[in-house]
């Protein structure tokens, strides 16, 4: 039965005997998906150079409902303040509130987050299509209680090969039709959903 070898709980931890809704738990905003080891894995997005706000704004809605502790908005992704610390109508429009939800924090130099995240035992993959890369569905945490974070890159230009020499893994989600990619807010939903599942 699918989703059988998974443990529900609520937010106060009370196991839920229900498993077979595996789906219908998963997208609740009250009910954590658990592993058997009552460990959840924690995520963290490096969003570089983003341009959009409405992208930027999606990112934030998606990484609400998957549960994301951290997003790190790098280079010129635009942030949910601007630089008078004034409510981006923009981002939080399309964002709904989870720009106020999940925390944020603006960092101008990608490179440096991520040799420190490194240094404190965390994870970075890479979402990009490159030679090194493997189809995300493949793609398995070394070790379950290390934070995982999500490098995302440019809409157009992806990410940096400097940002990418620095990855533990580089993971991509195979394209089908004629395009190349997908847009960035949309990878975002793919990956998270996926590696969380």
């Amino acid at each position: 039965m699918k989703g059988a070898n998974k443990l529900y709980v609520n937010k106060s931890g009370k196991a839920l005997n229900i498993s077979p809704l595996y789906h219908v738990l998963k997208m609740c905003s009250n009910v954590e998906v658990m592993s058997d080891k009552n460990s959840k894995i924690e995520l963290i997005l490096i969003l570089v150079d983003i341009r959009s706000a409405h992208n930027v704004g999606s990112i934030f809605r998606t990484a609400d409902a998957a549960g994301v502790s951290k997003i790190f908005l790098t280079g010129y992704t635009p942030a949910p303040r601007d630089k008078f610390g004034r409510d981006r109508s923009d981002i939080s429009k399309v964002a709904l509130g989870a720009e106020k939800s999940v925390t944020w924090e603006h960092v101008e130099n990608p490179l440096t987050l991520v040799k420190k995240l490194k240094g404190e035992g965390v994870q970075i993959v890479a979402v990009e299509q490159d030679k090194n890369s493997i189809d995300y569905k493949k793609f398995k945490s070394k070790e379950l209680e290390k934070p995982i974070a999500l490098i995302f890159g440019n809409e157009t230009e992806g990410v940096p090969k400097n940002l990418l020499k620095l990855c533990d893994d580089i993971i991509e989600i195979p394209m089908r039709g004629m395009k190349e990619s997908l847009n960035v807010s949309v990878s975002v939903g793919v990956i998270l959903f996926g590696i969380a599942s």
